[in-house]
């Protein structure tokens, strides 16, 4: 199976495609997260979008807005908001965790390399295969 983050944007206007692509997926949702860190004293947080995988093809999309919105544990914001709302409609519990930021890694692919282990290790995500 393959597992991939398709960044959409850090979660300005981009944030209404996340929610359009919920929307139009609902039937594939498996998970929504929010994921906090801290770069430069700010409190941030990803929203992520989980598809269940494709069938055939086996491809698991994870849609991103990173780290551009506000934590709304500090602070409250619209954009989360609206996330959770969506999360609501859906029935679906926001998953929140703590990770590093993406600035410490060289590249964003191993960023992303790193989030895909700890939601594994959670099992948010299937193992390998």
């Amino acid at each position: 199976m393959i597992q991939r983050f398709i960044e959409l944007g850090e979660g300005y206007s981009d944030l209404y495609e996340l929610l359009e692509l919920t929307n139009a997926n609902q039937h594939r949702l498996q998970h929504m997260l929010a994921l906090h860190t801290k770069i430069e004293q700010k409190e941030l947080t990803s929203l992520v979008v989980v598809l269940k995988p494709t069938d055939p093809g086996k491809f698991q999309p994870l849609y991103i807005c990173r780290e551009g919105i506000p934590n709304p544990n500090f602070t409250p914001n619209k954009r989360y908001d609206l996330f959770a709302q969506t999360a609501s409609k859906y029935d679906k519990q926001i998953c929140e965790l703590t990770v590093k930021p993406s600035s410490i890694f060289y590249e964003k692919e191993l960023y992303y390399q790193y989030l895909i282990g700890i939601l594994r290790l959670n099992h948010y995500l299937l193992p390998l295969q």
